[in-house]
Formats: C-alpha cells, structure tokens, sequence
C-alpha cells in the first residue's frame, strides 16, 4: 500500500471505530473483503493449508492469521499484538442523571483518562447494547450516535480564579457530561431503542436488558502540521498498532505462518476472558498445535512484536525525558526497554528487529524510562509469560498518550507497516 493511500485508510478506520467493539468490527469486515475465513469457537474447526482465517471474542478482541503450512512447529509464528480499548467515559448502569434542570449522564472512569482534556468537545455515545426480541431472543447490536450529542462544560475561570495554577477534575461530580435541558422529556431507555431502531429497520425490540456504552470525541482524524506530517486523532493509543498490524499481516503474502491479535482491556490490566492476560491467544494456539510437544516447539521457533505507542520527547517537558533515551516523532518507530520486565524485549529480539528494520532502511530508537520515574507495562510482558513466546515491545512516538486527541507521526505509521510486513516474510529469525 502506498504512503497516501495507507494514511488516509488510516483516518477512516479511526473514525469508524469509536469503541473497541467497533474497531473488532471493522478489522473483521476488512480481512472478510481479503478472503479470510471466519471461525467461530463454539464450533469444531477444518484449517487448510494455505488457509487465512480469523476468530472473535466477546466482539471486542480478534485473532487473525495465515497458514502457508500446517507445520507451526518447525516453521513457528511471526505475531503481531495490540489492543483495541482505549481509556474513555463509560456510562453507568443507571446513567440517567438529572439535576439542576439539565439532563445529564453519569459516567465511569475507564483506564488512565486524561479527564481535563475532555472538557469542552463535542461527545458522541458508542457501544455495545444487548436487547430481547418481540419473539423471545436475547441478541447484541452495535450502536453509534455519531453526532455530537453531549458536552461536558468547562467552569469560567471567573468561578474558579486558581485553575490556570493547578487543575483538577472529581470524577464523581464534574464529568457528568449535559445532554438537554430539563424542559425537554428525556428517557434513555427510550433514546436507546430509537437509535436501534434507526440503525436496524428489522430488528423487533421488546425491552433493553443492558448495555456497554462509552463517550467519544466527534471531531474527525486528521493529518495536521505545517506539512501534514502529524496524525491527530482520538484512540492513537492503541488503534493506530492495530490498523498498522492488519495491513502488515494482509500483505504478508503467506511467506510464513503469521498472526494478529488485537485484544480488550489493556488500558485496565488486560485480565478478562478476551484480554491479554486471558486464555484467548493460548486457546487459538493450542488448537492449531494440539499436540502439546509440537505447541512448545512453535513457540520457540516464533517472535511475538508487541505494538503499543511510546512516548515521544515533548519540547516543552523535556526533563520528563532520560536525554540519552528520548524518541522523536517521525524518526522511527521505538524498542521500548526496562530492566524490571515491564516490557518484554530482551537483546536477542531487539536485534532481529533492528535487523529487519534495517533490510527496510527504516530508523529505530530506544526508549528507557527516567530511572527515577515509574514505568507502564504493555501486553508484551504478560504475552511473553503466558505462552512463553520470545517477545519485544516497540511503539510509535505519541504526544499527549491518554489524552481525548493525541498526535503521531505519519512517517513512523507508514515505516512500521513496512517493517512488520517484512517480519511477516521473514522465514529464518534465530539461529540457535
């Protein structure tokens, strides 16, 4: 794909997947138009050599993956893992809120938000609602509002004269976003069902049993700076690993086996019947090796690029920064280093990448974090312990990670395409 094409499919897929169900969604509706075929757990499972196939969890994680050869355990895997949740507002069981003569919603606080950042957009509600049907069926759909539909107001510095010297957001009484005035009559039950029934003309609703719904930003992904080379947008962290893993992994070309994994729940420690620190990836595993000897051999033999935005050297905060381990936008996508095992590259996996980074004359850095600061943790770390695959982490340089619009390069984006895909070919990684 070329760098054009790849940035602007790029935005499209930021801004059709408002929620990880959403992003689940398009990833699958994208491998279907590339012919791959979709299983389904419950069911007894037929794989083909040569065969491209892709599974669901909790329509929130997906795993996709080629098959040159039955033979995974001489020929091992080349993965590739992200996540699909990104730190948000999410709407309470009983959300309707009214108070003050304004209707409002209340709202969960979920992963590490930058809550202050999400004053003063223009919101939207996405999500998952599961329903009963006039005919007794309990099913699940999809929904997003898409237009701006709630906002979550500033207070006037009049009313709040110190803010500008330290700010603070109480997530209990501040963030409760505005959705109408209370001279307008408001149900959200009710709310809900007509955005059903506008998005599915056939669906017969007897009642909502629940849902899982979360607030977004409505403005569009773009690419912003003097020469459009940044990418502003919500969810940077982590759709754009995602979108970057699909690409690399439909252009793969079958040299090897390969596989993505996109799972839920990172930004709250991943452990969940469809996150990383759950058995969703090992399940996969273990029925394409059921014999338990060969399972171990295929991992030995695979690589595992855990891809999860880094934080990039911020001018105006420098001295957040280790100087000799400070990653620039657009230089290269970043090996993400901590001694405590806080991310998972060890010298052996850090080498095979710069080295296939290098076939593709592709920059690389590396980042360490301040030795006096505490350091994140990725999928990488807990991947690498449950399956015992060999593993690295690398990112791409963010601006503003967690914040409602964060900002990446578009050079890095396109590089790191050309790199995995090159780890998708690679036939020969370790030589022991």
């Amino acid at each position: 794909m070329e760098y054009s094409n790849f940035n602007e499919s790029l935005l499209s897929f930021l801004m059709s997947s408002p929620t990880p169900f959403h992003a689940t969604n398009s990833i699958r509706s994208a491998l279907l138009a590339e012919g791959f075929v979709e299983l389904f757990e419950e069911d007894d499972w037929v794989i083909d050599e040569a065969g491209k196939y892709f599974v669901t969890r909790n329509e929130s994680s997906l795993i996709a993956f080629t098959l040159p050869t039955l033979e995974v355990s001489q020929s091992g895997w080349r993965m590739i893992g992200a996540h699909t949740d990104s730190p948000c507002f999410k709407l309470k069981p009983n959300a309707q809120v009214d108070r003050h003569g304004y209707h409002q919603l209340g709202v969960e606080v979920y992963g590490g938000v930058l809550m202050h950042t999400w004053l003063d957009r223009d919101l939207s509600i996405a999500g998952r609602i599961t329903l009963k049907t006039t005919s007794g069926d309990i099913v699940s759909r999809l929904v997003d509002f898409k237009d701006p539909i709630a906002v979550i107001p500033n207070l006037a510095i009049h009313l709040n004269r110190d803010v500008n010297k330290g700010f603070s957001v109480n997530a209990q009484e501040e963030i409760l976003p505005i959705l109408c005035g209370a001279e307008n009559e408001f149900d959200l039950h009710k709310m809900l069902i007509q955005q059903l029934q506008n998005q599915y003309a056939d669906l017969s609703i007897d009642h909502i049993l629940d849902f899982e719904l979360s607030l977004y930003d409505t403005q569009p992904a773009a690419l912003v700076g003097l020469h459009k080379e940044y990418i502003a947008a919500a969810r940077l962290d982590n759709l754009l690993s995602c979108y970057v893993g699909l690409q690399a992994l439909l252009d793969s070309n079958m040299q090897c086996p390969s596989l993505l994994v996109c799972t839920d729940h990172e930004e709250i420690g991943s452990l969940s019947t469809c996150g990383a620190n759950g058995p969703f990836l090992e399940d996969v595993l273990r029925r394409l090796s059921p014999v338990p000897e060969q399972y171990v051999q295929a991992m030995q033999r695979s690589m595992m690029v855990s891809a999860d935005n880094a934080h990039a050297l911020h001018p105006n905060y420098a001295n957040r920064h280790d100087k000799h381990h400070a990653p620039a936008i657009n230089q290269g996508a970043v090996i993400k280093i901590n001694s405590n095992q806080r991310y998972a590259t060890n010298s052996e996996t850090s080498s095979l990448y710069r080295d296939i980074a290098a076939e593709e004359n592709y920059e690389v850095q590396s980042f360490v974090v301040r030795s006096d600061m505490a350091c994140g943790s990725t999928i990488g770390p807990i991947t690498a312990g449950g399956i015992g695959v060999p593993t690295i982490d690398i990112g791409l340089p963010t601006f503003g990670m967690h914040s409602i619009r964060e900002l990446a390069g578009s050079k890095d984006a396109y590089g790191l395409y050309k790199v995995l895909t090159r780890f998708t070919q690679r036939e020969k990684l370790m030589t022991r």
